[in-house]
């Protein structure tokens, strides 16, 4: 998703150029043209990924209530990642697309699974 996405282009397009991507400066002194994976996960030089990542977005979790109150403390602080760069509103509208995508992503697949397994009943 990263590399397709806005940003991921922009780091493809410029990785090579010394004065877009300096990689012998450290991330908490980077001054790149756009964000890299650790930027946006490892803010600050933290070493735990996980806490800036979207985990409840698997497929295992595609129909988890986004508004839960679990998830508002992981939701904010990626916000907040966003908001280095974006306006508030930005992140906040990214995550409700993003929210119904995971949800669509979902119905389709059980949708998929059950034409399967429907298919697997009739032997094909």
């Amino acid at each position: 998703a990263y590399d397709i996405g806005l940003h991921g282009t922009v780091y493809q397009v410029n990785k090579w150029d010394p004065k877009q991507f300096d990689w012998d400066k450290k991330l908490a002194d980077a001054d790149y043209v756009g964000p890299t994976c650790q930027y946006c996960h490892m803010r600050g030089g933290h070493h735990n990924v996980q806490r800036f990542s979207t985990v409840y977005a698997s497929m295992g979790m595609s129909m988890a209530d986004r508004g839960a109150p679990i998830w508002k403390e992981k939701r904010d602080r990626w916000a907040s990642v966003c908001d280095d760069c974006h306006s508030p509103r930005f992140a906040k509208e990214n995550l409700q697309a993003m929210d119904e995508s995971v949800k669509d992503a979902g119905l389709k697949y059980r949708e998929t699974f059950k034409i399967a397994a429907d298919l697997v009943k009739d032997g094909v």
